[in-house]
């Protein structure tokens, strides 16, 4: 789905600037990153871990969309913000392919190996510290 899809299907809304909101976002973000982190990284644990982080980057994106004057309502749509508005392809497809794994344990049940866990953690850890970093 591209911005244009978004806006028309009502994805999207253009409001203004809330900066109490995008410092609430990357102080929930931050709390989220740290339970994680305190989880012991085990078979049980590896998807909530991965469900976790996930929602600490999605938080960032969202403090990012609200700087930039937008409200998004569907997590697709937040892949087409990296894409055509942050000029960021690269972290557009990350992104998707974290949204599709979260999916996959969130809607699906799927049991995601530790060893796999580790590496999926660690890539978004690094994607939600890019996102960070373009907000200065």
């Amino acid at each position: 789905m591209d911005w244009k899809e978004c806006k028309e299907n009502k994805f999207i809304k253009e409001i203004n600037i809330d900066e109490n909101l995008i410092s609430s976002l990357l102080k929930s973000s931050r709390a989220k990153l740290e339970s994680a982190r305190r989880l012991e990284l085990d078979e049980v644990t590896a998807s909530t871990k991965i469900s976790i982080v996930y929602e600490s980057l999605r938080e960032v994106l969202e403090a990012l969309a609200i700087r930039k004057g937008f409200k998004i309502y569907n997590h697709e749509c937040f892949c087409a913000f990296l894409d055509e508005l942050c000029k960021d392809n690269l972290s557009s497809n990350e992104f998707n392919r974290f949204r599709k794994i979260r999916n996959q344990i969130n809607y699906y049940g799927k049991q995601i190996p530790v060893n796999e866990a580790k590496i999926i953690i660690e890539e978004i850890i690094l994607l939600r510290n890019k996102i960070i970093n373009k907000f200065n």
